[in-house]
């Protein structure tokens, strides 16, 4: 087993789940009905094993580059990267449809049709025999992974999905969670499914799913944004502004996220992108521009009721909510604790084929909440190596960050800064130094005039 980084080393290990267990398991179904739900999903132990699932992935590729190639591929990483190209395969079979179609091209329904109907053989063929037994607990997030095939769109909660299966996975160690391997799961397995999906939404014309619009960060994906930011944490010759200054090389997530923008938007940057173009010209350094990131997905893409309610919760990504014995309890465990985090984004359509439906939880008299802590504040970012990669990276300096500018823009909302007389972004809150500075919200916020997700 590869030992592990300093960054990791602060990290707890990902736990196991025997595929013998799955036996005495319920099937995941649709869980969260209520705001309430949402709360009490956070103090589950599957919504911390993604908080630290994530964190060890983007850890892992703290100061690599693109193309990453290791020189001893796993072998379970190519397995699945040899799938997805099967189904990028697919579009070639499936051409779209060459009558005008005003939202997404019904071809994508036949597609998505065709990964419904094989998706449990795709998936025996790629676990090995022992591992069968979990198909029906991993396969819905493999199906929710590639966009709505009702509503012909794909957003974060696809994104998600396809994490969440990754996740799955990783529990049952058909994936090993270790640096070496993390690190190919993030530079080569998830950056072959980010081309895989942007070429579903190229040719079968996919609409963004509960897009923000101008006020959201990207109207697909996030998490490209978390693992490229981490990429790019340490080091200090290329500057967060340096996203400005396109065309950009494809060294890195962040950066191939902000070039793919460029070629399905037109028109100036602070106009379509003013999230990132806040970012840009807000913020100082990698490490600030990375914590924010996880603060906003955790908060503005997992914290949604309308996004969450779409996930099935129970099987490999356990509801745990367990009864209290004594109001006087003594906590069993005094372990590190695992950072938590929520689950999906911008929502699927139709998700109630993938998971059967209870109905809305409610207060139970006994039930206990573990302690929620924040996957985005519970542990620390510690100085990554700076010569194990040869990339002579740097630590930034040490105190507080302030941006280093106002971010400007036509079409930024507002959150008046006290005592400086600038106006930010809302959702730059989560960028924000937490010394005295504090940001009043006004109308401007990114949830004003947002249609509903679940319709």
């Amino acid at each position: 087993m590869a030992s592990l980084t300093p960054g990791l080393a602060i990290f707890p290990s990902l736990r196991e789940i025997p595929v013998s267990s799955l036996e005495s398991k319920n099937p995941s179904v649709l869980r969260i009905k209520t705001d309430e739900d949402v709360e009490l999903w956070k103090h589950t132990r599957g919504y911390q094993d993604y908080g630290l699932f994530l964190r060890r992935l983007a850890e892992s590729v703290v100061g690599y580059e693109l193309p990453y190639n290791d020189p001893e591929p796993d072998k379970d990483v190519m397995a699945v990267i040899e799938l997805l190209d099967r189904l990028d395969g697919w579009i070639d079979d499936i051409p779209p449809l060459p009558t005008p179609q005003r939202f997404g091209n019904l071809a994508f329904r036949t597609w998505g049709k065709r990964l419904e109907t094989e998706c449990d053989e795709l998936l025996k063929y790629l676990l090995p025999a022992p591992l069968h037994l979990s198909i029906p607990f991993i396969s819905p997030y493999f199906l929710t992974s590639f966009g709505s095939f009702v509503r012909m769109d794909y957003g974060t909660g696809h994104e998600t999905s396809f994490a969440l299966f990754l996740l799955c996975l990783t529990l049952l160690r058909f994936l090993s969670p270790e640096p070496r391997i993390e690190r190919q799961i993030v530079l080569t397995l998830f950056t072959r499914y980010l081309r895989l999906c942007w070429r579903l939404q190229d040719v079968y014309k996919l609409e963004p799913a509960g897009s923000h619009g101008v006020w959201g960060l990207d109207d697909y994906f996030f998490l490209s944004y978390v693992f490229g930011s981490a990429q790019l944490r340490d080091q200090t010759e290329i500057p967060v502004s340096a996203v400005l200054h396109p065309p950009l090389p494809p060294t890195n997530l962040y950066f191939m996220s902000i070039m793919r923008i460029h070629e399905v938007k037109s028109g100036p940057f602070h106009e379509h992108s003013s999230q990132l173009y806040s970012i840009a010209t807000g913020v100082q350094y990698w490490a600030k521009v990375h914590s924010g990131l996880f603060k906003m997905y955790e908060a503005e893409v997992l914290g949604k009721r309308v996004v969450v309610q779409h996930i099935p919760l129970g099987g490999l990504l356990e509801w745990d909510i367990a009864q209290e014995p004594s109001l006087n309890r003594t906590p069993p465990s005094t372990s590190t604790p695992v950072p938590p985090m929520a689950a999906t984004a911008a929502p699927w359509a139709s998700s109630a084929s993938y998971g059967a439906s209870i109905p809305p939880s409610t207060t139970l008299p006994g039930l206990s909440r573990a302690p929620y802590v924040s996957f985005t504040t519970g542990l620390p970012h510690p100085p990554h190596p700076l010569s194990s990669h040869g990339h002579g990276h740097r630590t930034h300096p040490s105190g507080p960050i302030t941006p280093a500018r106002a971010p400007l823009g036509p079409t930024s909302s507002t959150a008046v800064r006290s005592g400086a007389g600038a106006t930010y972004p809302s959702s730059m809150a989560h960028f924000a130094a937490p010394a005295s500075r504090s940001h009043a919200p006004t109308e401007g916020s990114e949830e004003t005039g947002r249609p509903s997700e679940s319709s």
